[in-house]
């Protein structure tokens, strides 16, 4: 990956910048498959217009190491008008009653769902629970009856993450290089 350093301060801080590529994927349909939990003790709740802190926890929690910005350059009144809507929805995954991960749904466009937000903390990585928790949101989504479901991710997610969606049935229609800030 190439970096470099440009000379733009932003809050009295240098930026550095990268090269990424963005795959956007989709479904058109629902998929077929069934996933075991693989483990006990596993719950998913709707958290509700979530406060601003604790969504912030969730995303830094989730995001951190994946360099996730979109979410902490908001204000936190520009966040809460997004965590207010009904139409956009936040699914925590819970393991044996503590935080795990979670799915961000925006359903605000008309036939449509888009996975906003997915992903577990570092500690729950490699278990199984990623798999679990996907096939968990396609269902949730396919519940509404939308005609697409679809997503971007990048080449600074987990490596794991293109070919997660791709084998729950995602297919790529699109991908782009761009440069953004770490």
């Amino acid at each position: 990956m190439d970096r470099c350093w440009i000379g733009k301060y932003l809050e009295n801080e240098l930026v550095e910048l990268v090269d990424v590529t963005v795959y956007y994927l989709e479904m058109l349909a629902p998929s077929q498959r069934t996933v075991p939990a693989p483990r006990n003790g596993l719950t998913v709740l709707h958290a509700q217009q979530p406060s601003v802190p604790y969504y912030r926890f969730l995303y830094d929690a989730v995001g951190k190491d994946y360099h996730w910005l979109s979410r902490r350059k908001l204000s936190d009144d520009d966040l809460a008008t997004i965590l207010q809507d009904p139409l956009n929805e936040v699914q925590v995954l819970h393991v044996d009653g503590s935080p795990t991960g979670f799915a961000e749904l925006d359903r605000s466009q008309a036939g449509e769902v888009e996975l906003v937000q997915f992903g577990l903390m570092a500690d729950f990585i490699g278990q199984g629970l990623g798999t679990w928790f996907l096939q968990w949101t396609i269902d949730k989504v396919w519940s509404y009856g939308p005609r697409r479901f679809w997503l971007h991710t990048c080449t600074l997610d987990h490596p794991s993450a293109v070919p997660t969606y791709k084998k729950a049935g995602f297919v790529q229609f699109n991908n782009e290089k761009i440069r953004r800030e770490l």
